[in-house]
């Protein structure tokens, strides 16, 4: 059932269409080491299955059971660690603005409340956000002074890798208007590196998330923001720029998540959520792992 839940999540597929696969494919059913004569999981069960992992919590002890396997491998986190998130969409929800207030002060709104099947199908824990990307050139050639703010509804993935292996070492879900920086102070540094540089873009810089770092005895490389309404000091700028380079490899990792599965949440609240983006991040660390086997082989 777990090999299962990684087919899903390799493919970006729904019970229903992994059901239907696996009677097609002869490659997944011998993933599944099952035969031609063997009664495949249904769509139902797979859901039973899912659940349960949700309500037992269990895919952080399954992602922090694979991760103590590949410290006994020898792949200990190693050189620092680089933090970053990114935001992963669900189905958007349909509210008044009435509605909106009462979900962002954590009640349910009144009308919902006796109404079990629509409560059921509202997720309560995504938010709206803006995210912003660099705006294209013009035809003219110019580059226009101010970014595009794209609303996004949904959900968002923080991970810490380490710098060495680029493995995931540390994540948490949380949802997309959640501040990044925050999440440093939570969990998210790993105190195994046998390094303990940080590095992460101006969204983790923060006077607390600094004081903490000192505190606990890691040392920041965290990109320095812009001064309000002043050019950026040119020593600043070669530093940032310095920072970059290791910093960049994180977006590598959501990018091969992205493209690769699919990135998307399908459910409804974070709890399944988070069951969605955690096993994501398993399979991500076990094609990472094939590969870093493969490159020692190759030496």
């Amino acid at each position: 059932m777990f090999k299962i839940l990684v087919i899903q999540t390799l493919n970006n597929l729904s019970d229903e269409r992994t059901e239907y696969l696996i009677n097609d494919r002869l490659s997944f059913m011998r993933f599944l080491d099952l035969g031609l004569s063997d009664r495949v999981p249904d769509a139902k069960t797979i859901w039973l299955f899912r659940e349960r992992l949700t309500q037992a919590g269990a895919i952080e002890r399954l992602f922090n059971r694979f991760d103590a396997s590949l410290r006994n491998a020898g792949y200990l986190p190693m050189s620092g660690q680089i933090l970053d998130a990114t935001l992963v969409a669900a189905p958007k929800q349909r509210n008044t603005n009435d509605e909106k207030t009462a979900l962002r002060e954590g009640r349910i709104p009144e009308d919902w409340q006796d109404k079990p099947s629509k409560l059921s199908h509202k997720d309560r824990h995504a938010r709206w956000t803006l995210k912003f990307t660099k705006a294209r050139r013009q035809e003219d050639g110019t580059i226009p002074s101010t970014d595009l703010a794209i609303p996004f509804f949904g959900y968002k993935s923080h991970i810490s890798i380490d710098r060495k292996y680029r493995l995931i070492r540390k994540w948490k879900t949380t949802d997309a208007a959640a501040s990044d920086g925050a999440r440093l102070r939570e969990g998210q540094l790993d105190k195994t590196n046998t390094a303990s540089t940080v590095w992460a873009d101006t969204a983790y810089r923060s006077k607390a998330n600094e004081h903490f770092m000192e505190k606990e005895g890691f040392v920041s490389r965290v990109h320095r923001k812009k001064p309000h309404l002043k050019p950026m000091p040119r020593h600043i700028q070669r530093s940032n720029a310095g920072k970059s380079v290791i910093r960049s490899r994180v977006e590598h990792v959501f990018a091969d998540q992205k493209s690769q599965t699919g990135l998307f949440v399908r459910t409804v609240g974070i709890t399944r959520a988070t069951l969605r983006i955690g096993p994501a991040n398993i399979v991500y660390n076990v094609r990472r792992l094939l590969l870093l086997e493969r490159m020692n082989a190759a030496t």
